[in-house]
């Protein structure tokens, strides 16, 4: 293990948490808030802080596999503690677990919240817990790599335990230019939905924090009643825009590049349109009676499904309170999530599909035991590393769900309702659940030590799993 790697890269890490606390700090500023000197002076603390650790003489320039996984997972606690200490002290969340809490939902673009009251937080408190969605939506390590020059060749080994989906491929030859067009896409789309929300009469502040949100998939809104009070045509807004981050970001990159064959060859994409279609049309049919017209149940119905596939978890309505069917099928496509190489969360529609292909080939492998069958995608055979690598995925994904639902009846007797999509909804990264945990209600009623098993949820979501079971898995840190 090259411990010495990765404090740089930690020290690096806490530098960057700095750099973002000057943004809330200036928002602070604008609204003349006492909350901004705390926030410039811990900017100031961790910066420093971070440069004297970053600038310890490194003994090895190498890592690996193991030490990207450690990396990351070692970072996305890290940045976490440190976002929670500022609402700490200026007492907008006094509780360090809750706070805590808070910002491991922003940082991990879940949208889960311990707050009964989000508009009596500070401006910058607000500011700083949507941006955490934005730093946190496409990856701090992704960030990172975007506007420092790390150590060449070993990038990819950072790249890969963070970004989401199967595989992780390289847009172009060299790693540090993939993660600045990623950025770029990223940064450019969320600026785009930043001037179509104020063109649409949103306030400035409520346009920031809500692209924040949208751009991350996270789902913190600024308002007690999520996005419900915004206008239908700011609702509509969202809900394209929010859809569009659960796209895979090669579309983007193949679609400026001119390359439409590209993205029509992506399967992934039209099985993501295909769900998100058939959810909208029969959870429209299935809420009609309950709105004025047929297309408010369409608009209703269209946000959120968006919302909830790409796991953003903002709300315009209390779905709680729709017919089982919707329910039901709201909680399936919180499990299906996303795109691979999108912000959004959950499972990921190109390992569901695989599954489905697997499945299927097992079946005609019986029918026809003589035949030559194989699992395609995009027009491309898939080796068996990666159809080996979704299985134990989905195992190792469903053991924990379960094991963290068991964990949690020790400490809490709520119904299963509530406890089951409660690890669905920080498993996932999606926000709200159902029950005692739904759109209206929030996860303030879960006991402390639940709230720790919800926080190690939501960082093994985001971060597929393995950085976090790295962390507990003691052979891991020998030197051999």
């Amino acid at each position: 293990m090259n411990y010495s790697i990765i404090r740089r890269i930690l020290g690096v890490v806490i530098q960057f948490t700095g750099a973002f606390l000057a943004l809330p700090a200036l928002c602070g500023l604008f609204y003349a808030e006492k909350q901004a000197i705390v926030y410039a002076i811990l900017a100031i603390v961790y910066f420093v802080i971070g440069k004297i650790i970053a600038s310890i003489k490194l003994e090895s320039q190498a890592y690996y596999a193991r030490e990207g996984l450690v990396i990351v997972g070692l970072s996305w606690i890290v940045i976490s503690i440190l976002g929670a200490i500022p609402l700490v002290i200026t007492k907008d969340i006094p509780s360090f677990t809750d706070a805590l809490f808070e910002t491991v939902s922003g940082f991990t673009t879940t949208g889960s919240s311990i707050l009964t009251d989000v508009e009596a937080l500070s401006h910058t408190g607000l500011f700083w817990r949507s941006f955490t969605h934005w730093v946190g939506g496409m990856g701090v390590i992704v960030f990172i790599l975007a506007v420092l020059p790390m150590t060449g060749g070993y990038n990819m080994n950072l790249m890969r335990a963070e970004s989401p989906g199967p595989t992780v491929g390289k847009l172009v030859p060299r790693m540090k230019e993939t993660a600045k067009i990623l950025y770029s896409i990223y940064f450019g789309i969320t600026v785009a939905e930043i001037i179509i929300l104020l063109i649409a009469g949103m306030p400035l502040f409520d346009a920031l924090c809500i692209s924040f949100g949208s751009a991350g998939t996270g789902g913190f809104g600024v308002r007690n009643d999520s996005c419900a009070s915004y206008s239908t045509l700011m609702q509509g807004i969202i809900t394209v825009f929010i859809i569009m981050f659960g796209v895979n970001f090669n579309a983007y990159f193949f679609i400026i590049r001119r390359k439409f064959g590209e993205v029509l060859k992506m399967s992934e994409l039209k099985g993501y349109f295909g769900i998100i279609a058939f959810a909208i049309i029969t959870i429209t049919i299935n809420i009609r009676g309950m709105f004025p017209s047929l297309f408010m149940a369409f608009h209703h119905a269209a946000f959120q499904v968006g919302s909830i596939i790409t796991t953003t978890g903002f709300a315009t309505a209390d779905f709680d309170q729709w017919p089982q069917y919707s329910r039901a099928l709201l909680v399936l496509i919180m499990f299906c999530g996303a795109c691979a190489g999108s912000t959004g969360g959950g499972m990921k529609v190109s390992r569901i599909m695989i599954m489905f292909k697997t499945v299927y080939r097992e079946i005609k492998k019986y029918l026809h035991p003589r035949a030559v069958t194989n699992v395609t995608m995009d027009g491309k055979t898939m080796d068996r590393s990666t159809i080996h690598s979704v299985s134990v995925y989905l195992t190792t994904y469903m053991l924990l769900f379960f094991m963290s639902i068991l964990a949690i009846t020790i400490f809490e007797n709520y119904d299963l309702e509530t406890v089951f999509t409660s690890v669905a909804c920080t498993f996932n990264n999606i926000g709200p659940g159902l029950s005692k945990v739904g759109p209206t209600c929030n996860f303030s009623i879960m006991q402390p030590v639940t709230k720790y098993i919800l926080m190690f949820d939501m960082l093994a979501g985001r971060l597929e799993l393995y950085p976090m079971l790295m962390l507990v898995t003691p052979a891991v840190w020998k030197n051999t």
